[in-house]
């Protein structure tokens, strides 16, 4: 069975790809997240919507399948989002605006504009997020379609039986906006609204009838042989698909993590349990899913599950102390800096302690502008240089 759709589009929205857009739209990385999520799950919504419009899939299967929807074009994309974004040239972004078009036709506006309010993007800013979050949707849709051997109508069938698992991603009432011009996703049996409607005159005659057959089955229960008794098949729930990048992370106490293979809790616990490498001041691992309302230390809702990732890795090694470290850019004055990644620093570790980490195994110390990892000269590179680290201070 193909792998979800739905699953490997959300596992590329990382850091790789939020950062610039966050960057580009100057709004926060989870601000930004669940646009990308929202607006990304109303294009799959859409599509499925609409499957069964003659000639809409055979439309969109040939944007999908066009040459400037390469594996080169996603990956290009996912380094730098601005490179196919409209305006830009590019063949990908060009072919992303006929293809969001498409589906939503002239209801865009109004679909940009609940990504907007359930994400919290101001003024036009939700618009701009779609037209990048659209060459994303397009070039994994490109990529299952590859890689499965897909047909446009296997595509449609797929979506069509995925829809469930977009509502937990899709705003409130944005049913209503996908009606308006796109079927709806749940829609009403036509004969059982017809009989709901037009036939209530038959229930006396159904009452009638029940009770008759009801008699006859008490009459002749005692005449039927005993049924052999059957025991029912066991129902296995279908194992859970992790997004793409990620894997299950077994600690020694037996718990086990949902993680990316990149991220800082595999490297993190990889080098723990690895006893050839000592421990040293120089290596440093950074958080990459820890996000903080702008200019301020307050930790964001969407930092909690990784939280609960390196507290749960640091129960499973008892012995193990950390120091958390906190960094910005070089913007504004060195020593407010200094004071915000003192706070964070201090933030993050408060959050571990209740996770239930003893806080004489921690340490917090902010260092604001200094040892940066990129340039401060792109706003890519200042992106890089906000961030929260963890030292490994003994094992």
């Amino acid at each position: 069975m193909a792998g979800s759709i739905v699953d490997s589009l959300m596992g590329m929205l990382g850091p790789q790809v939020i950062g610039p857009i966050a960057s580009r739209l100057g709004e926060s990385t989870d601000t930004v997240q669940r646009g990308l999520q929202s607006g990304s799950a109303a294009m799959l919504a859409g599509i499925a919507a609409k499957a069964d419009q003659p000639g809409f899939l055979s439309q969109i299967f040939s944007l999908i399948t066009n040459p400037a929807n390469s594996p080169d074009a996603l990956s290009s994309f996912a380094s730098n989002p601005g490179s196919a974004a409209p305006g830009s040239g590019a063949p990908l972004g060009d072919l992303a605006s006929r293809f969001t078009s498409s589906i939503f036709g002239s209801g865009q506006s109004a679909i940009a504009d609940a990504v907007g309010r359930f994400s919290g993007l101001a003024g036009g800013k939700a618009s701009s997020l779609m037209a990048m979050a659209a060459p994303l949707v397009l070039g994994v849709l490109g990529q299952h379609v590859r890689e499965h051997g897909l047909s446009a109508g296997d595509l449609g069938s797929a979506l069509k039986a995925e829809a469930p698992n977009l509502q937990r991603f899709l705003p409130s009432g944005i049913g209503s906006l996908l009606s308006g011009g796109i079927p709806s996703l749940v829609t009403v049996a036509p004969a059982a609204a017809a009989a709901g409607a037009a036939n209530r005159w038959l229930w006396p005659v159904v009452v009638i009838a029940a009770l008759i057959l009801a008699a006859l089955w008490f009459f002749n229960r005692s005449k039927a042989p005993a049924p052999e008794a059957v025991t029912p098949a066991p129902v296995t729930a279908p194992a859970a698909t992790l997004p793409a990048g990620f894997f299950k992370l077994k600690l020694p106490d037996g718990t086990e993590l949902n993680v990316p293979q990149s991220g800082i809790e595999n490297q993190l616990a990889t080098f723990i349990a690895d006893s050839s490498k000592p421990v040293d001041k120089t290596t440093w691992f950074n958080f990459d899913r820890l996000t903080f309302d702008t200019g301020k230390a307050t930790l964001q809702s969407s930092s909690q599950e990784q939280l609960d990732n390196v507290a749960a890795i640091l129960k499973a090694y008892p012995n193990v102390h950390v120091k958390v470290g906190g960094y910005t850019d070089n913007s504004g004055k060195a020593s407010a800096n200094l004071k915000l990644s003192d706070d964070r620093a201090k933030n993050v570790m408060e959050a571990l302690v209740a996770g239930g980490i003893d806080k004489a195994r921690l340490e917090a110390k902010g260092y604001g502008d200094a040892h940066p990892v990129a340039s401060n000269a792109t706003e890519e590179g200042r992106a890089q240089n906000r961030r929260i680290s963890l030292l490994v201070t003994q094992k």
